[in-house]
């Protein structure tokens, strides 16, 4: 199993201080931006744009993802082990009991794959 890391990006340095309004500006206009495998535990998270964030094996334990957009994010393998969030979207291919295991259980979330 992937450990969470301290990511050296300056955009993950924002996260980490919970600029998510300066994080926001920065955010390049297009492509994916790779925060894979990083360390959010405990984050208040809210108002993030999370549009084309890779997020793949990301750690989000106890933090707060309320009404974050994640629906263009990429989660596979993250968890969000007691994490808050109320209100917010996940990606079509994440099936509901996936999320609900990995908030209640703190399992990685796998996502359904298309034929």
């Amino acid at each position: 199993m992937t450990q969470p890391q301290q990511l050296g990006s300056p955009l993950y340095k924002l996260l980490r201080g919970e600029q998510t309004s300066t994080f926001n500006q920065q955010k390049p206009a297009s492509g994916m931006i790779d925060l894979a495998g990083g360390d959010f535990r405990g984050l208040d998270l809210r108002g993030l744009d999370a549009s084309r964030l890779d997020l793949k094996n990301a750690y989000f334990r106890g933090a707060d993802l309320r009404g974050i957009d994640f629906r263009e994010a990429n989660l596979e393998g993250a968890s969000i082990a007691h994490a808050q969030i109320s209100g917010a979207y996940f990606p079509v291919e994440l099936e509901a009991s996936e999320v609900l295991m990995s908030m209640q259980f703190g399992t990685r979330m796998r996502y359904r794959r298309q034929p």
